[in-house]
């Protein structure tokens, strides 16, 4: 009996460990070609197509998302040495101001939404505000939203971003990062000289990251935690080679797509309806603003288009900074922007919603209008992500 349910154990656990490893040898042959990103948009493709013709009926298991997340974290604080982080100190106000402006235009396209389509207002705002997917889907209920409609908004602007942005950034740049790939991948894990302290001083930046993260309340502790971690090892130099590189590296990328690809299932798409449009119309509306926005920008600041698209396109700063490490952009600018949004993001937009809610004298009740009506009729259901 334990040898037939160790048996069975091991049958999924193979059967991810194929499927991650045939979408990395995929992805490898696409960038070889000449595929910007190839190891996040491959995948992510790959996992879209698998779920919506119901060939993978699950989810990425939750420790193999974790552990991409934690080791792109870690890739993500590895950028930040003291001279890219003294380089982006001049440009705090900018940030700053660039973050609440990139959250006003996607609270303002989501107010719009909600007329347009009949929403209620909490759901189109926790669905389209950008940062932190994760942790506004899981405050979706509390804030009496519909985690299920929350979700799906929330991982299509993902989507649309990470297939969108590698090829946005191949056309407006030079250098697309792809071409003069190696026939071979690179079978190198971390930076070091020797693989096991490497990969032991990785290992523990994740853990302690990730751990210290949810200690002290970061939002997406996973991701934030380890890059925190990890910029204070590289800042200080008390700890060096521990770089995700080669084979982890596209690894990490390879679970990212995925995930965000698996969950577009058919009955994701049958629950929200009719407001499928509307909803795709939005996204497709705040990654446009936000791209203007970046135009504005470059122009006041003088500086790269191509950097200020990355920092203000509106997540998921998984795919964004997978993409701004895989394409040779300015990671440090990207990654604060990105990490500072996502804190503004997680920390203000539910107690806001909270707020505004318990001001407004609710309605009585009528008869769901509009596109709306086609989520009638169920509960919502918490999100698992």
């Amino acid at each position: 009996m334990k040898l037939l349910s160790l048996s069975q154990r091991a049958l999924p656990v193979a059967g991810w460990t194929a499927l991650l490893l045939g979408c990395c040898a995929l992805g490898h042959f696409a960038r070889v070609v000449g595929v910007p990103a190839a190891h996040l948009l491959v995948p992510l493709l790959i996992g879209a197509v698998a779920a919506l013709t119901g060939l993978v009926r699950r989810q990425l298991p939750v420790p193999a998302n974790r552990a991409a997340q934690a080791v792109v974290g870690a890739l993500m604080g590895s950028y930040l040495d003291p001279a890219a982080m003294s380089a982006v100190a001049d440009l705090i106000i900018p940030l700053v101001l660039v973050t609440v402006l990139t959250v006003a235009i996607c609270v303002g396209v989501a107010l719009l939404l909600s007329r347009w389509a009949g929403l209620p207002r909490a759901d189109a705002v926790l669905g389209l505000v950008p940062g932190g997917s994760a942790a506004i889907i899981a405050c979706a209920e509390d804030l009496d939203a519909d985690g299920r409609l929350v979700a799906f908004m929330q991982y299509l602007r993902v989507a649309l971003v990470a297939l969108t942005a590698p090829l946005i950034m191949t056309m407006i740049t030079t250098s697309g990062g792809t071409s003069g790939s190696p026939l071979l991948p690179s079978l190198d894990l971390v930076s070091a000289q020797r693989l096991d302290g490497g990969l032991l001083a990785l290992l523990g930046l994740c853990v302690l990251g990730v751990g210290a993260g949810k200690r002290v309340g970061l939002p997406a502790p996973t991701l934030l935690g380890p890059m925190l971690l990890a910029a204070i090892a590289q800042f200080t130099g008390a700890v060096q080679g521990f770089t995700p590189i080669g084979l982890l590296q596209d690894m990490a990328f390879v679970a990212v797509g995925l995930e965000v690809g698996l969950r577009f299932t058919p009955a994701v798409i049958r629950r929200i309806g009719r407001s499928f449009h509307h909803v795709l119309a939005a996204t497709t509306l705040v990654c446009l603003a936000c791209a203007g926005l970046a135009a504005l920008m470059s122009l006041a600041l003088a500086m790269p288009f191509a950097d200020l698209y990355l920092a203000t396109t509106p997540g998921g700063i998984n795919a964004v900074l997978a993409t701004a490490a895989s394409l040779d952009a300015q990671v440090p600018l990207i990654s604060t922007t990105q990490g500072l949004r996502l804190f503004v993001v997680v920390l203000l937009v539910p107690p806001a919603i909270r707020w505004a809610a318990a001001r407004i004298s609710p309605r009585p009740q009528e008869e769901p209008r509009g596109p709306a009506a086609a989520l009638a009729g169920s509960a919502p259901v918490r999100s698992a992500a």
